[in-house]
């Protein structure tokens, strides 16, 4: 079933045929079913009802389905949902007058009048238009007001459409618009706009920001002394950055909100790093949470934030914000003439305020709730990540009892091992793991590596250690069987078997739900109920040695052996690894220890 609220303005396209043009208070959405006198499989029916991702802005909105369809509500369609004519959809982005759709594959299709005008409303595919042919997998799409950008594997930016206030990064008088994508920035690892905004920010590797384009209210950050620079024309680094990690930034068409993740201070891995929200931009359109010019990223503040609550998801529109928590609670702030706050009226907020919710179906489990604001309306709906099965899986890798164990060498030295993997490597047994203790108590820092590693890749690595624990080690039996009948209590099925990656002509195996919880590709190729894929091999010949070994190991520990030396080139390679196969990072993530580990 779906679980999906709406509250803004109905017009435009016109999602409820029989509700005024302003609902200013959050009501359940419900599609209209356009087969009634259909008699259709009902577990069909649920599946195309089961939202992923939503989009909106002025003239359209599409729903993007668990089954990779998709539905879009136009200006002109009498209210009725179209079918988007493209299979295997990852994700939609839609912009003022343009839409993009990102297919599993790696092509995306779009139209807009500044995409191809003579065909304004044909979906073409223009990943299949960027000169470099290697460079045609595109990983992510984000729509501005009339501009498209694409971040393709190889970690570069693009751009297509309208570049009228430079936010393409070069003078909008010299170049007014492209038909094609041109290249904008390498070395890109994220890019952030909005679906009103004429003007980008671009991250790079070394969590770098940059930004350019539209500037007429200081909405790029550059600082006071840059806002009477109406348009910036090319890539600008974006100086006192607040500190932390950038996990999103959302652009509207006065102002900007940032996203950032601190380091949890007392290092206790069992909490949440804090996240804080971040505002640039002029205050007199409403969309700052504040009640003054900010033209730097400053913090978002509000007596309704409780320490102990954190952010799970925000998104913006023209003028206005959403905030939810891990608490369950909504807030809302900005312009409300179509009651798009949620609020009961159409009163302008200028800092957060919280919006009464009905009572939601899954209360239990709000993480998979999202957020996503239109131009003038928003929206609050479930999207669970995960199967069923892989939501058990997650549950149990966030468990208390399984997080890190330390064991303790000949040295005193300390090395930490995820409990959960041991669990899943050795038998049942607890005294298994405490005779492993015993053996690390009486190893060097080097051995106790190489025993973690046996254990970790469930292959033989060093004969003399493996012939001493080979008692304690598993080997026997289906690694993924010895899970499930420990944790999930399941028969065997198609997601317990192994599955092989080949490079440089050898095999290595993997279990397919430690795939399954580390990749978006693979989340898709295992439980695809379409494509057989059960003898289907992946080829990362492209990583060298060293790279192959770092991914390994991260695959199954989530750690970076310590004797590994980490070069720029390593970095660049897990890179492109990390955003080919849509890597699943986990706290800490693969990239920041590869960088913290280079650093020092």
């Amino acid at each position: 079933m779906n679980d999906c609220l709406f509250f803004g303005r109905n017009k435009e396209p016109k999602l409820f045929k029989n509700k005024p043009e302003k609902i200013t208070k959050p009501i359940q959405f419900k599609f209209e079913n356009e087969n009634e006198n259909e008699n259709e499989n009902e577990n069909e029916n649920e599946n195309e009802k089961q939202i992923k991702q939503i989009s909106s802005s002025e003239f359209s909105t599409i729903f993007l389905f668990k089954n990779g369809k998709a539905i879009e509500y136009l200006k002109d369609s009498n209210q009725n949902p179209q079918k988007i004519q493209i299979e295997n959809i990852r994700k939609v982005s839609v912009g003022y007058d343009n839409e993009a759709i990102l297919t599993i594959e790696g092509n995306v299709f779009a139209k807009g009048k500044d995409i191809k005008p003579k065909n304004p409303n044909e979906f073409i595919n223009i990943s299949s238009l960027i000169e470099d042919t290697n460079d045609r997998i595109i990983k992510d799409i984000v729509s501005g007001r009339n501009s498209i950008y694409l971040l393709t594997s190889n970690q570069n930016a693009y751009g297509i459409g309208s570049n009228k206030y430079s936010q393409f990064g070069f003078d909008s008088e010299t170049l007014p618009k492209t038909e094609k994508p041109i290249l904008i920035m390498k070395n890109i690892s994220k890019i952030f706009s909005g679906n009103n905004s004429f003007h980008i920010f671009l991250l790079n590797s070394n969590q770098e920001l940059f930004g350019c384009g539209g500037n007429f209210y200081g909405q790029l950050g550059l600082g006071e002394s840059r806002i009477k620079e109406t348009e910036i024309h090319k890539l600008t680094q974006i100086q006192n950055i607040p500190k932390g990690k950038i996990i999103d930034i959302q652009c509207g068409y006065f102002h900007s909100i940032m996203l950032i993740e601190n380091e949890n201070e007392n290092e206790n891995r069992d909490e949440n790093p804090k996240r804080k929200l971040y505002s640039c931009g002029n205050w007199i359109y409403n969309g700052l949470g504040k009640n003054k010019n900010t033209y730097e990223f400053t913090e978002i503040k509000s007596s309704l934030f409780e320490n102990d609550d954190n952010i799970l998801d925000f998104s913006i529109g023209l003028e206005h914000s959403l905030i939810l928590t891990s608490k369950g609670k909504l807030f809302s702030f900005g312009d409300n003439v179509f009651g798009q706050l949620g609020t009961g009226d159409t009163n302008v907020q200028l800092i957060p305020i919280q919006i009464e919710l009905p009572k939601l179906r899954f209360n239990e489990d709000i993480s998979n709730y999202h957020v996503l604001c239109g131009r003038y309306n928003s929206f609050l709906y479930y999207s669970p990540s995960f199967s069923n099965l892989e939501e058990d899986l997650i549950k149990l890798f966030r468990r208390k009892e399984f997080c890190n164990i330390s064991f303790k060498t000949e040295n005193g030295e300390i090395i930490e091992a995820h409990k959960l993997i041991l669990k899943y490597r050795l038998n049942q047994n607890q005294n298994e793991i405490e005779k492993l203790q015993e053996i690390i108590s009486n190893k060097s820092i080097k051995e106790s590596n190489q025993i973690f590693e046996m254990i970790y890749s469930n292959r033989i690595i060093n004969p003399i250690l493996y012939s001493e624990i080979k008692e304690i080690i598993n080997l026997n039996e289906k690694i993924e069987e010895t899970m499930k009948r420990i944790y999930l209590n399941e028969n065997e099925n198609e997601n317990e078997k192994d599955f092989i990656i080949e490079r440089k002509e050898k095999q290595y195996k993997f279990p397919k739900l430690i795939l399954i919880m580390r990749s978006e590709l693979y989340r898709g190729m295992f439980l695809s109920v379409t494509n057989d894929t059960s003898n289907k091999v992946t080829d990362y010949s492209e990583l060298s040695n060293k790279s192959f070994q770092i991914f390994e190991y991260w695959i199954y520990s989530n750690q970076i052996k310590e004797e590994i030396q980490i070069t720029q080139e390593i970095i660049n390679e897990i890179q492109i690894g990390i955003d080919y196969f849509q890597l699943n990072q986990t706290n800490p993530n693969l990239f920041d220890l590869l960088i913290k580990k280079f650093k020092n």
